[in-house]
């Protein structure tokens, strides 16, 4: 995704950290899980990945403690990690509510930003390469806080699948309805840009083909703003079903961290599990 190793590390163990935190855990521990070929590349751009990753550990306040090695001509990095939460306090896809408000946690576009990136559309000294790499690097940690402390129990991360993907998978756990304004939905200005140019990944596509059929797009949204809806993203934000009667006690805990990355983008519905995007 990226060129420097040591931001590949972070972005990778950013990501990894992201399925704990989304549960309400807190993590203990991790295990890297290293793919790295023998051959062909010097053993320090290994060092900096793994420097990468143990920063974010750290930031997390969790521990490393240990790994696994595999000869593999293409890097690759990650890691297994292991977090620990009340049970009464467990996070699911399963417990949003009719009436509950839907936050946003991170803007949507990386996917795409990365293609672009990839195709030397920008470069590392350009504004936008900054703001993609500190959306990446961001630990959900602060946004599983808030919702600890406010009582909420029904999220899920935006990741491989996009918005649109995961809002299906909880609407139908939960057997609702989500409702989403795309006007309130934060996205890189940029990526749409891109999108409008056709640049974005296969993934997006498939993602977007097999959504459509359980999702209702108003008239008004074209294809590129379907696309940044169904864009993957690498260690995206969280997408949160909050009481009505939280909100305002939801935007002041966010407000006192400092986390000002808490987008109001829709709310939740009766209904058949679906998702429908109005403008």
């Amino acid at each position: 995704m990226v060129d420097d190793p040591f931001l590949f590390g972070q972005i990778a163990a950013a990501n990894s950290l992201s399925d704990i935190y989304v549960t309400g855990a807190k993590p203990l521990l991790a295990l890297n899980l290293i793919c790295f070929p023998k051959k062909g590349l010097p053993k320090e751009i290994l060092v900096k990945i793994l420097e990468g990753g143990l920063s974010k550990i750290k930031e997390a306040g969790a521990l490393l403690v240990g790994g696994h090695s595999v000869d593999d001509p293409e890097p690759k990095y990650g890691l297994a990690v292991i977090g620990i939460i009340h049970p009464e306090k467990i996070i699911t896809s399963k417990f949003a509510k009719p009436g509950d408000l839907l936050y946003l946690t991170k803007p949507l576009g990386t996917g795409i930003l990365v293609t672009a990136y990839k195709g030397k559309l920008f470069d590392e000294k350009s504004p936008l390469y900054r703001k993609m790499i500190e959306t990446m690097t961001e630990l959900n940690k602060i946004p599983v806080e808030i919702m600890l402390e406010a009582g909420i129990r029904a999220a899920t991360d935006i990741t491989g699948f996009g918005l649109i993907g995961h809002a299906l998978e909880m609407a139908s756990a939960s057997k609702v309805k989500m409702v989403f304004f795309f006007r309130r939905i934060p996205y890189f200005k940029e990526a749409l840009e891109f999108a409008k140019l056709g640049i974005i990944p296969e993934g997006d596509y498939d993602n977007l083909n097999y959504c459509e059929r359980m999702v209702k797009f108003d008239s008004s949204l074209k294809e590129p703003q379907r696309l940044i809806l169904a864009d993957a993203q690498t260690s995206g934000g969280f997408l949160i079903a909050c009481p009505r009667e939280k909100k305002d006690l939801i935007e002041k805990l966010a407000f006192e961290r400092g986390f000002y990355s808490l987008y109001l983008v829709g709310e939740v519905r009766e209904g058949e599990p679906s998702v429908e995007v109005l403008p």
